[in-house]
């Protein structure tokens, strides 16, 4: 599976569809990971093997193929007794997924003085080093979940305030010695 997820098409696959909830087609994912249908059907029959997204109920006449996801999210736990090929395959898929979030950041900051400034004024990157125990870390991380729980787009889709945009929030927390 970590192997199937370690290309960014499928990230980008996979991120739509637990984004917004909403079956698609190849030729639509085509659009957003800007391959062609061919190869995104390629990309699609892979995720399919692995679980991460399954055919979706027709939306017509049955002649298009739509994909959806079982899933609304995925994680990483990295393995610590991992075999070599596993680390290897864990390492693929976290290069990958930071490279993605890493770009998204870089194209924002290169961006971040056009925006609105009411936009401007409130998007914003920091960091801050906290002393914690690991419990206090476990509960200021599910904290932070439960607060972006609940402003998650696929569960906002229907009901998006006015002037509601789609926000990218990257958030780590890691011992840092």
């Amino acid at each position: 599976m970590m192997r199937a997820l370690a290309h960014p098409a499928r990230l980008a696959i996979l991120e739509h569809l637990n984004t917004t909830g909403e079956a698609t087609t190849a030729t639509e994912f085509a659009e957003i990971v800007g391959l062609s249908p061919s190869a995104t059907s390629y990309h699609l029959r892979e995720l399919a093997k692995v679980g991460m997204i399954e055919q979706a109920p027709s939306r017509g006449d049955g002649r298009e193929r739509v994909w959806q996801s079982p899933v609304n999210a995925w994680g990483l736990d990295m393995e610590v007794d991992a075999d070599p090929e596993t680390r290897a395959a864990e390492d693929a898929l976290l290069a990958t997924y930071l490279d993605r979030d890493q770009a998204r950041l870089r194209a924002y900051l290169a961006r971040a003085r056009e925006e609105p400034p009411e936009w401007h004024a409130v998007a914003g990157l920091t960091t801050s080093t906290i002393l914690v125990t690991a419990d206090e870390l476990k509960t200021f991380f599910d904290t932070v979940h439960g607060l972006m729980d609940s402003l998650k787009q696929r569960n906002r889709k229907d009901t998006p305030a006015e002037g509601a945009r789609t926000v990218r929030v990257q958030f780590a927390a890691f011992p840092d010695d």
